[in-house]
């Protein structure tokens, strides 16, 4: 546990990459396998389940540093996590010898604590508080309570499990990609050894696009080296057909298998050794649907025929990766199209539940800019920009891949809540609620937290300070008296928010001291820009 803590201190130090690929690196040069393994999996978000609720944490933390809890709740909004700010607030450790329980250790009792009686889990907590050192305790309360964010990414971290196993980056992510665990594997099996049997289901990393830059066009030169796509908004998939089976994966690396029986289908007509990247989609009267139709399927653990038939989705398959069992990712882009092309031309498609995504070409820029402009008609959320000679790479990588989006909906509404932020913001309030006008009251409709600079930050933070009018816990309601431009991706009707829309990826687009309350945006507003 010791080697481990000092790693994340290492890690929680620097924003410099270097500087944290050199610390991963060496530690898993140094440590054993069991932590080399727990490590890979907190670092990828396989962390074990929370086996204590924060409520006890916070109460079982105020009896053992002798304060009131709303001392604690009150450190808490100013640190800005619980972890750090349970760690601060114990006692000095009371042991003077040093803790020699490996990460490992540490987890497979967390583990069990699950299990326990109350009385047990408090009493296991208050030892291992009092025995710990401060940055020991804070590393147990982050394992404890499920939030580990330390500014690594997975990508980062198999780098540095590259260099320290001589391994490629790209096998390695291929291995770290799907359901493992490490009550179910070992470093060597899942790391070190090569078993087939294990690739039959795994995905492999998926390619992701860069947002186009200002005066883009200049830089990706002739327009003829391009592929156009529509971008659509659904969940991206890869669909692998190995050994007469179908394994759905999402971006996220989760198996979703049985959230689209649909696709059992591709079975009868899709060879194995086939792997398909694309986009599922809600596809209800033979027509694209809105993202918010897939969110009643993604959160159901149970499949109704009902639903089934209410939201029926298709694949609309994009680019072919693997092809009678070999690897072609490194084949262009247009000859990777062409063997899709004629896999998916061969069947009934729409029937089987599988789209091929339409590919354009376009003499100037300027034409492919009136087809984006026709993107919000289509339902799309704009162009993709493709390299006809590229390959499919790892991760997000800049150059070949490009997302040209549809300028996002904009409206004006009011703050009428605030709270505070995170992180390096957990002394001020930059979380904000928006409201706007529907029979003379204001109706929230989205919060935000991104799109100030610092400085306006501040100054909203001490205007909020000012006029506070009420406080729930860590909200506050405040005078209606600023007005902003909101911006979002998308938007849907809803019968779970109070206004009846959803809006997807609200953010601040800027601040109008220009503009009274008065002038802010209607409900009515809102729902005008919903797709008919």
């Amino acid at each position: 546990m010791k080697d481990f803590a000092r790693l994340i201190k290492k890690l929680d130090s620097t924003n410099k990459t270097t500087e944290k690929v050199a610390a991963l690196t060496a530690y898993f040069q140094t440590a054993n396998d069991e932590d080399k393994l727990w490590t890979i999996a907190i670092l990828s978000h396989r962390r074990p389940k929370r086996p204590v609720n924060t409520s006890l944490l916070r109460i079982w933390a105020t009896e053992i540093s002798e304060i009131p809890l709303w001392l604690l709740e009150e450190s808490y909004h100013i640190v800005g996590d619980l972890a750090e700010t349970i760690a601060l607030i114990l006692p000095s450790k009371e042991q003077t010898e040093e803790t020699t329980k490996s990460l490992s250790q540490f987890i497979l009792e967390i583990i069990a604590l699950r299990t326990l009686p109350e009385e047990e889990k408090k009493k296991y907590l208050h030892e291992n508080w009092l025995a710990l050192n401060y940055f020991e305790r804070f590393v147990f309360n982050k394992i404890i309570t499920g939030s580990f964010r330390i500014g690594v990414s997975q990508k980062l971290m198999t780098r540095a499990l590259s260099k320290a196993t001589e391994i490629d980056e790209d096998i390695l992510a291929y291995k770290l990609m799907g359901d493992w665990t490490p009550q179910k594997t070992t470093f060597k099996k899942l790391i070190l050894e090569h078993n087939e049997e294990d690739y039959l289901s795994k995905p492999y990393p998926f390619y992701l696009a860069y947002a186009v830059e200002d005066n883009f066009q200049e830089d990706l030169g002739s327009i003829s080296d391009w592929s156009f796509e529509h971008k659509w908004d659904g969940i991206r998939s890869q669909v692998i057909i190995r050994n007469d089976e179908v394994f759905v994966w999402s971006r996220g690396e989760e198996l979703v298998t049985d959230k689209y029986p649909e696709f059992q289908k591709f079975l009868s007509v899709i060879p194995n050794g086939t792997v398909i990247d694309g986009e599922i989609l809600p596809f209800g009267n033979g027509e694209i649907g809105n993202f918010n139709a897939l969110q009643t399927r993604i959160g159901r653990k149970n499949l109704s025929k009902a639903l089934l038939e209410k939201t029926p989705v298709i694949l609309n398959a994009y680019d072919l990766l693997e092809w009678n069992g070999e690897d072609i990712r490194q084949m262009p882009f247009l000859e990777r199209r062409k063997i899709l092309d004629n896999l998916i031309q061969g069947i009934d498609s729409l029937e089987i539940g599988i789209y091929l995504s339409e590919t354009m070409s376009f003499n100037t820029w300027e034409e492919a800019s009136a087809e984006r402009e026709l993107s919000r008609e289509k339902r799309s959320e704009g162009l993709m920009l493709k390299r006809k000679d590229s390959p499919y790479l790892v991760g997000r990588k800049k150059g070949d891949w490009w997302k040209w989006k549809i300028d996002p909906f904009t409206i004006d509404a009011v703050l009428t809540y605030a709270m505070r932020g995170h992180g390096r913001r957990a002394n001020l309030y930059t979380d904000y609620t928006f409201g706007l006008w529907h029979e003379g009251e204001l109706v929230t409709f989205a919060k935000a937290y991104s799109g100030l600079t610092d400085a306006e930050f501040r100054q909203v933070d001490a205007w909020i300070k000012r006029n506070t009018l009420e406080r729930f816990g860590p909200v506050r309601s405040v005078t209606p008296h600023h007005v902003f431009e909101i911006a979002f991706e998308g938007i849907a009707e809803s019968s779970r928010h109070k206004s009846g829309v959803a809006t997807r990826f609200p953010r601040i687009l800027r601040w109008r001291k220009d503009k009274p309350i008065e002038e802010a945006n209607t409900l009515d507003d809102l729902k005008a820009l919903i797709p008919k």
